[in-house]
């Protein structure tokens, strides 16, 4: 059974190398004649010139009424240039692409290009204020300044831009001439399809394929932008994700002892074939006494008296000094620090 079907659903070991559209002489050239044109068609209407005209001929035509079986299936065409819908289904593409190759950069580009859509279409719509043609009062008028929103058609200019950018984001030439060609053809069917349900005028979706593709030509003067905005987000997701981090590898620290060892923190080693017996280290808490029976455990009388003689730490008045300092921390057991047969036993 093969399994690399689904190769290509993983994700990348390493960014691949993109090469971003960059302003060249072609796209700049492109994008001074569609920027004439737009301002060619909007001079038009407001003139009244033979494209209102020709708006108001399409209109008196009515072509959902030609043509009623055509009704049906375009009212569900027409949902391919409806900002909502489209923006959610290419978002979700973009966002896959940008998981699996390990950049930011389809999303931010989609970003940057609605947002410059809402900006410059909605400027025109609301200061030119055309009603459309089931609004429309008198026959021949423009209907500008009427407190309309359809000039230019948002539905055609969120379908150049919504499909086309996925032909700007194309990492191969093949992808890019095929992608086009899909993007322009549903672009112009949105547009035609709003003429046809008669909810644009003709000019309308003129101005809205015009000003859909103006953005597309733009858009690689944003992407100097894009790379900033990119590079801030991950710096910001690398600080989260250390962060994070060290706080899930602090270790809780053990009680720091204040003078009485912890019991069964530092069990008592098994003596020896020959060694003497030494007492706990919780006697050792007990005071001078302890000290001194854990000293004298398991020692024979006249070496005792022996010890006793040779070190004047062994006197009463010392015991309570050296309590105090076998209380000072569980890092040894009670008692001297001397081994008991480290010095020969002479006299008595």
């Amino acid at each position: 059974m093969r399994t690399d079907i689904f190769a290509r659903l993983d994700r990348e070991p390493e960014p691949p190398k993109i090469e971003v559209p960059r302003m060249t002489w072609t796209r700049l050239a492109l994008f001074g004649g569609t920027s004439a044109f737009y301002l060619v068609i909007v001079v038009a209407v407001m003139l009244s010139t033979w494209l209102v005209t020709l708006d108001w001929k399409i209109m008196l035509f009515r072509p959902y009424q030609q043509w009623p079986e055509l009704h049906a299936f375009l009212d569900y065409y027409v949902v391919l240039g409806q900002r909502g819908p489209t923006a959610v289904m290419v978002a979700a593409w973009l966002g896959w692409r940008s998981w699996r190759q390990h950049t930011l950069r389809p999303l931010l580009s989609l970003g940057a290009a609605l947002l410059l859509l809402n900006v410059t279409v909605g400027a025109v719509k609301l200061g030119l204020g055309r009603a459309g043609p089931h609004y429309a009062t008198q026959v021949g008028s423009a209907e500008l300044f009427a407190g309309g929103d359809i000039f230019p058609s948002g539905h055609t200019a969120n379908a150049v831009v919504t499909w086309g950018i996925l032909a700007y984001l194309a990492t191969t030439p093949r992808a890019r001439r095929y992608l086009s060609a899909l993007s322009a053809v549903v672009a112009l069917g949105v547009g035609l399809t709003t003429v046809y349900l008669g909810t644009h005028w003709l000019s309308d979706v003129l101005l809205g394929w015009a000003a859909g593709l103006v953005i597309l030509l733009a858009l690689p003067w944003c992407e100097p932008v894009i790379a900033v905005v990119e590079a801030r987000i991950l710096a910001l997701r690398d600080r989260l994700r250390e962060q994070l981090r060290s706080r899930r590898g602090l270790v809780p620290s053990l009680p720091v002892a204040t003078g009485r060892p912890v019991p069964g923190l530092f069990p008592p080693r098994p003596a020896a074939d020959g060694e003497p017996v030494r007492a706990p280290a919780t006697a050792a808490a007990g005071g001078g006494r302890g000290t001194a029976a854990a000293r004298g455990a398991g020692l024979p009388g006249s070496q005792l008296a022996a010890q006793r003689a040779h070190h004047p730490a062994a006197h009463p008045t010392h015991s309570a000094h050296h309590a105090v300092r076998s209380e000072r921390g569980p890092s040894g057991p009670a008692g001297s620090r001397r081994p008991p047969h480290s010095r020969p036993a002479t006299g008595g």
